[in-house]
This record gives C-alpha cells, structure tokens and sequence, in this order.
C-alpha cells in the first residue's frame, strides 16, 4: 500500500490524501459503506458502484466465518469474486462483535471463546487465526485483532485490556509473516489503538502502536456509548502521537457531524453502519438537517427527496412518495432511504477533500456542522 500526502487544511489538522493498492485508488478522507456479510444491506451492487460509487467497503471477519465460511470463500476465490466487487475491501478482525457478545464469550490471554449468534455453536478466536481467517477472506486492509472495552469502563479493566491487545498485536504480526497470501494481491495490516477514554492510555497505546511502523494505524474502542466530547478528546490525543505520513482510520465513526469533526483532526478513514441502520427506520440525512420520513408533515410533500441530488433516488422520487412506502411496509422505502445517506455520506467526505485542498475547510466545516444539526 502507498499513501501520498496531497494537502493540509491550514486552520485545522484536516488532510486530503490518496492510498493506492492493488485494487486501485482511495481519495481520502473517505467514508466506507458496511458490507458485513459480503452486502451494504439493502443496495445491490450496481447501484453501489453507480449511485454511490465508493473506492472501498467493509466485510467483517466474524460474520463472514460463521456463514458462508472461510471454506466457500477460498472456492470462490476470496470475497472479492464471491461479491462480484473488483474495488478495494477492508475487513474488521471480529473485535468489536466480540464486545458486542458480551454476555456468551470468555476472553483469555489465548483468545476469545465464544457462541454463534446463529445456531449457538462454540468458537474460538486467537490474534494466529483471526489472521488466517482474513487471509482466506482476501480483504485489501485487514485489521490487528483487538479487545474492544465497553463504556463507561474501570481504569484497571481499560489498563488490562490495552496491553493484552498489544501483545496480541505482536502475535498477530508474526504469524501475518508466516502465513503467505492466497490470492494474486497484497494486503495491508492495520493494527489498532485502544485505550477507552483514559489520556494516559490513549497516548501510551498511540506510542506503541507508532513504534510497530505498519503501513497505516487505525483508533479503536471509540463510538461505544461516550459523550462526543469524549470521542473527539481521545480522537486529537492519539492523532497527535500517530505518523502523519500514514493513514488513519477511526473504526465504527458515526454521525455525519462526527465525521467531520474528526476530519478536522486529523483522521482519514471512517465506517459505521448508522447511514443504513438509520435509513432502514425512516431516519434520512442530508445537509440542511435530518428527516424523519415516517413523519405526517411529509405525507403530501411532493418535492425532491434531497434537492442536492446526489444519487438518482433524491431527483426521481417524492418525500410523499418515500413516506408512503414506509408507511406501506414495502421494501422499495429501506432501499430508496440506504441509498441516499450512502450517497450523502460519500458525498459529505468527498465535500471535505475539495476543501481541504481549496484551503477553507474550517469556514465550511463549521457551517455544515450547524445546518446538519437541526431536525427539519
């Protein structure tokens, strides 16, 4: 992987960069849609390549070998053939599930024994064969496995967890060097810094993590619960200890507002599932507010659904329209509301990189940030 420093804001620590690797370019900052299971759930992949048009997506290690499996997806020749997806893939190390998984796994020095949400069978994950798993996946960007501590979290339990998740590190790096590739491509590792919301951890775990010198860094263990001002302290802390001559990537991050917030210091890559999630429940964004589709006031509101047009959906169907399919029931409605705050989320990351590199990326942060915050 090549990452080139293309342009610093000068007000803030924004940057506008461009990451190259064998399935092709990342302009950045940029937003990636989560592909969980080989899917951005509700968007065929035409219209994610058309409408939508992202250089990169997100599968996850955990969901993708419970079902269809590491077995299926080395016989279709990685996820990139199975999905019938030729741009770049990154994949999460199954992490933060874990966290999810609270209540029916056991974490060790060895690894994480857990329970399928599926069919309740028993699995056991350690840093060796979690690299081994996103060998078989073939993601581009594959990631250190980690401990994703809750919030509000002990600061012994935080300490605990941040140094086992650096020696985990060390042990995913050696396999990673023992273990050749499966497919005709590079990947790179990311490992990840933790720390909960503790500055001292924070800044201790960004150093170690510089001092690894992998190709690019990623911050988690954030998004979880913690007030915003929290998210953006720890944020600023571990972007002024990590390389700058190297990606960062804020994992699980978040609200249009949150994104570009953290653009301003200093992050580079961002994913969350909120654009989809939100837009399954009728919760659309765009950059005069947020809508509540479901809402009456809309019912005979025959105006563009965004009159920006950024995808094909905003221009071609009606607010009225898309609340009559919410209030339906019919499918159709979740797939119109995923594409367009996919659309307004890549949009919103590609708005920034212009100004970043024209210079007024403060001036235009700052106005968006207080139009996206009303309730239209």
């Amino acid at each position: 992987m090549k990452f080139e420093l293309k342009s610093q804001d000068p007000k803030s620590n924004a940057r506008a960069g461009k990451i190259t690797t064998d399935h092709g370019v990342i302009e950045t900052p940029i937003f990636m849609p989560v592909g969980t299971v080989g899917t951005v759930k509700g968007v065929h992949q035409t219209e994610l390549k058309t409408e939508i048009n992202p250089d990169i997506i997100l599968g996850n290690t955990y969901h993708l070998y419970l079902r269809p499996t590491t077995k299926i997806l080395e016989q279709a020749g990685g996820l990139h053939k199975f999905m019938n997806w030729d741009r770049n893939i990154l994949t999460d190390s199954g992490g933060y599930q874990v966290y999810s998984l609270s209540g029916t796994r056991k974490i060790n020095e060895e690894g994480v024994k857990f329970k399928s949400h599926i069919d309740g069978s028993m699995h056991f994950f350690t840093p060796e064969n979690v690299m081994e798993i996103q060998r078989s996946i073939g993601a581009d960007i594959i990631m250190a496995f980690d401990e994703c501590t809750p919030y509000p979290c002990d600061y012994n339990y935080a300490k605990r967890s941040m140094h086992m998740t650096h020696r985990w590190l060390k042990r995913c790096i050696k396999h990673l060097d023992n273990t050749p590739l499966k497919y005709d491509y590079n990947q790179t590792f990311f490992p990840i810094v933790q720390g909960s919301t503790f500055k001292d951890l924070r800044k201790q775990s960004a150093e170690f993590i510089a001092s690894v010198g992998a190709e690019a860094n990623a911050i988690g263990g954030l998004s979880v619960g913690e007030p915003a001002e929290e998210l953006y302290a720890m944020t600023d802390i571990v972007c002024e200890i990590l390389p700058k001559d190297k990606p960062r990537y804020l994992m699980g991050v978040g609200t249009p507002i949150n994104i570009l917030e953290n653009i301003a210091l200093g992050v580079d890559m961002f994913d969350c599932v909120m654009p989809t999630r939100n837009a399954r429940n009728g919760m659309l964004f765009t950059a005069h507010g947020s809508i509540n589709i479901k809402n009456k006031k809309w019912e005979n509101d025959f105006s563009a659904i965004d009159d920006m047009g950024i995808t094909f959906v905003d221009t071609l169907y009606s607010k009225a329209y898309l609340r009559h399919l919410f209030a339906s029931k019919e499918l159709l409605g979740k797939q119109i509301a995923s594409i367009h705050n996919l659309g307004f989320y890549l949009w919103l990351t590609r708005e920034a990189r212009k100004h970043i590199i024209a210079g007024d990326f403060s001036v235009w942060k700052d106005k968006m940030v207080k139009q996206m915050n009303k309730r239209l």
